[in-house]
């Protein structure tokens, strides 16, 4: 008969444990609705968002003015993957594995890699999101940022890009692809000076995460890929856009402009605009708040960037990440048992249903989850 969840529950937690401490960067970096509360597939859960208010005078009055009502918006977030990983054994695999002394070693690797794939999908979702929902960028695509020592201009300009738009001043968020954290540890001398960067942590460990730097708590994620650019070409702007306006409206062009993609206009070459939502024919392209920083007359061309990594600056509360146990039916299902496990690294929340079948056992890691940039303003790019 095969183990109960009960008795594989320290394996369960040595496997999380492990794999928690991959480089997953963006997961302890976003803000997380993480719970063991479940959801369905494609459902909506709304995260609130405050809106500018407008100054009144202060008028001298017999009584306060009737005034300070507000109107909270909101964003509504998707639960858009509801995902497991199976493990199953039938029992000849079991017995044979458990005369040779290994059965608990192969199981644990096998939990390993669950929680691996899962972690790795939401960790690459929430990268998606950071990079296809900023703002503006900094850098040269193809050339890895900090590569010029004792030079951190590459981060004070993306900070530059936050505070321009009015982003907090705390809880700032860097994470970066490992070419850029290469060039951190082996060509920024500065920072590993302990008398000078406050830490040995970079110096004797080579961890980043123990150096904030310039206001930024740093990360590492394995997910900063580079992003192949759009074929958009040719394309020029129909009428006039203002400043703080995100849609541009484009004509005479082909080809696509895509999520990500990197823009500059003639009459703008100093801003590097991310494209929120782009065409694949003339049509309208979403630029990310604020939008254009200076009036864009019409018939202003439009220039796709090349390929890049984007490495992301952003405030923690400007990525969001819902995380849910997956639904079951009233009642439940037919999983014998079934354990929630909590990671407490990353505060994620898996369920582990343990299904037996004839003459064998699977067990299923599930996860459901959603993630939203909410604030385009507050995320900008470091191009790689």
């Amino acid at each position: 008969m095969a183990n109960t969840l009960t008795n594989l529950i320290p394996t369960i937690y040595e496997a999380i444990d492990i794999v928690s401490r991959e480089m997953v960067g963006f997961i302890p970096a976003v803000t997380r609705n993480a719970s063991a509360e479940r959801a369905a597939l494609n459902q909506t859960i709304l995260v609130p968002i405050t809106q500018a208010q407008t100054a009144a005078d202060n008028t001298p009055a017999v009584t306060p003015p009737n005034t300070g009502d507000q109107t909270v918006g909101n964003v509504a977030m998707t639960i858009s993957r509801s995902k497991h990983v199976p493990i199953r054994w039938n029992g000849e695999e079991r017995v044979g594995l458990q005369s040779a002394g290994t059965y608990q070693t192969i199981i644990g690797q096998q939990f390993q890699q669950a929680f691996r794939t899962l972690v790795n999908m939401i960790e690459a979702d929430l990268w998606a999101a950071a990079y296809q929902g900023a703002s503006r960028a900094y850098g040269t695509a193809g050339t890895t940022p900090f590569g010029t020592s004792g030079d951190l201009s590459d981060i004070a300009q993306v900070r530059r890009i936050l505070d321009d738009n009015g982003a907090p001043q705390t809880d700032l968020q860097l994470v970066l692809g490992s070419a850029a954290v290469a060039n951190l540890r082996g060509r920024q001398s500065l920072l590993l000076k302990v008398n000078e960067a406050g830490s040995a942590g970079l110096l004797r460990r080579g961890s980043i995460s123990e150096m904030p730097l310039e206001g930024f708590e740093l990360h590492n994620s394995y997910a900063i890929q580079t992003v192949t650019k759009g074929t958009g070409a040719s394309y020029v702007t129909s009428g006039a856009t203002a400043p703080g306006v995100s849609s541009v409206a484009l004509v005479t062009g082909s080809g696509t402009v895509l999520a990500g993609d990197i823009v500059t206009f003639a009459a703008d070459t100093a801003n590097k605009y991310v494209v929120n939502s782009g065409v694949a024919a003339p049509g309208t392209i979403t630029l990310g708040a604020p939008g254009a920083m200076v009036t864009i007359p019409t018939g202003n061309a439009l220039t796709v960037g090349g390929n890049y990594t984007p490495n992301v600056a952003f405030s923690r509360s400007a990525i969001q990440l819902i995380a849910r146990m997956p639904a079951r039916p009233e009642g439940g299902d037919m999983a014998e048992d079934v354990m929630t496990v909590t990671d407490p690294v990353s505060g994620l929340s898996f369920e582990i249903s343990e299904y037996k079948q004839f003459r064998q056992t699977a067990y299923h890691v599930a996860i459901a989850w959603g993630v939203a940039n909410t604030k385009p303003a507050h995320t900008a790019i470091l191009i790689g």
